[in-house]
């Protein structure tokens, strides 16, 4: 009996830890403010209380509509708390599930039922009861190290061969090979009825933007923003949420949204929190 006991308690500490290690590669929990159970937004305070309950746990709990810029760059850095409510006319019977970005579920607090009529004291004890799962896992977030990727070299044929003497038994080029740059040229050029198609230059990686008028034109997944000239500033990836977008400016990731009828774009710039109004023309 003794052995028995022992055995049990090494497979709760066992899977206890393989799920503290599971939800630590998770830097934040949403948490709905309206669940699909319930007609109205915190109903019977289940948000708060749910939202609550993961800080007092030591979780970083935040809203769904107050998502940081990191999250709204990535929401594979969150999961999403589901209340998963099964409670009959006589009883109240929840449990708490927590979904990944690919919509699978992670992990499924305990059951918590009981038999409170008051609707709101009833709801009240039963998600603290689920919370008994959450507590004692030491939760940490720990994020996964980044896989730096090969640099990538761009090649550019700027002033292409157009024509090689074919009498020619030798051909002498001039030739230019770098990460930047890599062209191969005649030394002796010949005229050539090749029309090259003008389109917009792709800004480069440390453009500033200007105060004027940004244009933006439909691509595949979003928008790019061009000034003027033309020239591609600014390459927008739609998000899930209308009216906001994901993108890449002077090597940080960025969120481009807009509100109270202004568009702004919010970075993080050396661990500092910038934001930068941008006119645009859809």
């Amino acid at each position: 009996m003794k052995s028995k006991v022992i055995y049990i308690l090494w497979l709760a500490l066992m899977f206890g830890g393989a799920v503290n290690a599971q939800l630590n590669d998770y830097k934040y929990i949403i948490v709905p403010k309206k669940f699909e159970e319930f007609r109205s937004e915190n109903q019977y305070q289940t948000s708060t209380l749910i939202k609550y309950y993961f800080e007092e746990n030591g979780f970083n709990a935040i809203y769904d509509d107050e998502m940081p810029v990191d999250l709204a760059a990535d929401k594979c850095l969150g999961l999403t708390a589901d209340l998963i409510d099964e409670s009959t006319m006589f009883s109240t019977k929840l449990s708490i599930a927590l979904i990944d970005c690919k919509n699978q579920e992670v992990f499924r607090s305990q059951e918590a039922k009981n038999r409170i009529k008051e609707y709101k004291e009833a709801y009240r004890d039963a998600i603290q009861n689920t919370f008994v799962s959450f507590t004692g896992l030491n939760y940490a977030y720990e994020p996964k190290e980044e896989v730096e990727e090969p640099a990538t070299i761009v090649v550019s044929f700027l002033d292409d061969v157009k024509s090689v003497k074919e009498e020619s038994t030798e051909h002498v080029l001039e030739q230019k090979a770098t990460t930047e740059e890599q062209v191969y040229k005649s030394i002796e050029p010949k005229p050539t009825d090749i029309v090259r198609e003008t389109s917009p230059s792709i800004a480069e990686e440390h453009v500033d933007l200007p105060e004027g008028m940004l244009y933006a034109q439909p691509i595949a997944n979003g928008y790019q923003l061009v000034d003027s000239t033309p020239k591609v500033l600014l390459r927008l990836e739609s998000t899930s949420m209308d009216k906001v977008f994901i993108t890449t400016y002077q090597g940080n990731n960025a969120v481009v949204f807009e509100k109270d009828g202004k568009w702004l774009m919010e970075y993080s710039d050396n661990g500092q929190k910038v934001q930068k109004e941008l006119q645009i023309k859809f």
